[in-house]
This record gives C-alpha cells, sequence and structure tokens, in this order.
C-alpha cells in the first residue's frame, strides 16, 4: 500500500500504554505497553509517520515527504479520550491522533519504517542533517 508502512499489518490487538514519558532534552518519547513492550520514538519519526491527513494524505499514494524535522521536538501531549494522544510539535503540527495501536505499529516496525523513511529522502534527493540519528 502507502509508502509510509501502511504495508506492515498493524497489531490489532488492543494494547494500551502503561507509561509514556516525554524526554524533551533528547528528543524521544518513551512508550511502555501492557503486553510487556515499550519502545523509544524519537520525536523526528513521530512527527515524519504523523497519521494526520496533512501528512498521510487522504488515501494511499498522497503522503507527503516530510523534510528538515531532525530538530522537531514535541512540547505537548494531550490525552483524547482512553485511545489516544494528540502530539503537539514545535514547528506546529498537531493535527495527528496517535492511537496506541498505531503508537505500538511505530515501535514494533520501527527498524523497517526508519529505513523506508530514509529510502524516500534518497530518492527525493534530500538528506538528513548530518549528526542527527533515529
Amino acid at each position: 500500500m502507502g509508502a509510509w508502512g501502511r504495508d506492515i499489518a498493524m497489531d490489532q490487538s488492543k494494547v494500551r500504554p502503561t507509561d509514556i514519558k516525554l524526554h524533551q532534552k533528547s528528543r524521544v518519547l518513551e512508550v511502555a505497553f501492557d503486553d510487556d513492550t515499550s519502545f523509544k520514538l524519537s520525536c523526528e519519526y513521530l512527527r515524519v509517520y504523523s497519521p494526520s491527513a496533512e501528512v498521510q494524505g487522504h488515501s494511499p499514494g498522497q503522503e507527503v515527504l516530510q523534510i528538515g524535522k531532525e530538530k522537531v521536538n514535541i512540547i505537548n501531549i494531550e490525552p483524547v479520550g482512553t485511545y489516544a494522544v494528540c502530539l503537539h510539535f514545535d514547528d506546529g503540527h498537531n493535527t495527528g491522533l496517535y492511537s496506541w495501536e498505531w503508537l505500538h505499529h511505530l515501535g514494533v516496525n520501527k527498524e523497517k519504517l526508519w529505513q523506508q523513511y530514509l529510502d524516500r529522502l534518497q530518492q527525493a534527493g534530500c538528506k538528513r542533517e548530518s549528526g542527527s540519528a533515529e
């Protein structure tokens, strides 16, 4: 399906977070789940894989490659009911609702999705800022 990893099957189990910690200095969101998994997800990774229509588009093939997000940070985490959070980024982006399943999917598939992002940047002739790393 889409270049953003929609072709990787999302875990449909009803995972729930047991802990969410934002490490603003290192720009990392740490999420632990009730299935005993935990993930450290960079703010850049979360931003470039935002589930918002602005990033994902309205249908497959409309994804918008996010460029220059190496130093983006999360400035606020807003709970949305009992199923998601809205992450507010310091570049003004705040329209993605990160469901527990989406966060878990991003964690489980981090290596593959990150490589897909790097490949898309390369195909577009773009480079990440040196010294930055997922």
